[in-house]
């Protein structure tokens, strides 16, 4: 039997705010019902997410229409890039990607590196696959986080697919145990 992972990136977010509380745009609440419409028949055991409020929201109406609730665990949080917890500008921002994808350890004075951000969010990753064994889970998560959790089981997740991936996007991940064996893209840009 496997394991199925569904990482869903958070749908269309505003460019300025705080990252804990940045809300989904109108457009993001659209797209959340396109993903239930994508997700509703797949059998999904359980709704997971980050404990960022666009990334609940993203997957809250999903786990409205399974009747479930959504289980949020901190450590899957994105990756934090500064202590005030604002967003920074996307010109700010890649520059930073690319020295972090290169020099993993990388950190801004009060935030922490890819590897520290990695290393937390497949500790939950790893202990979901122990308690979901064999069933289906969704996880509402962030473009670099999951990078991060899905380059820890295959390296060709890199800085290139992080900028490949859209908001939202979804990737169902298939494990035997603790090896990934199969990863297909269920989210098609129009």
């Amino acid at each position: 039997m496997s394991t199925f992972v569904y990482m869903v990136r958070h749908g269309d977010s505003p460019k300025e705010g705080n990252e804990r509380t940045r809300d989904l745009t109108e457009k993001g609440q659209e797209q959340s019902h396109r993903l239930v419409d994508i997700l509703k028949n797949e059998g999904v055991d359980a709704v997971i997410s980050s404990p960022y409020k666009r990334s609940i929201l993203t997957v809250e109406k999903l786990a409205e229409q399974l009747g479930k609730e959504v289980l949020v665990y901190e450590d899957l949080r994105e990756r934090e890039f500064s202590s005030e917890g604002n967003r920074i500008s996307d010109q700010e921002l890649l520059p930073l990607l690319e020295k972090s994808f290169k020099q993993p350890d990388f950190t801004l004075e009060g935030a922490e590196s890819n590897t520290a951000c990695q290393k937390r969010a497949v500790k939950v990753l790893k202990d979901l696959l122990v308690t979901f064994k064999d069933k289906k889970i969704v996880i509402g998560t962030h473009g670099l986080v999951m990078t991060l959790m899905m380059k820890y089981f295959d390296s060709k997740y890199d800085l290139n697919f992080l900028h490949s991936t859209s908001k939202p996007d979804i990737y169902r991940m298939e494990f035997q145990d603790n090896e990934l064996v199969n990863v297909q893209r269920l989210w098609e840009t129009k």
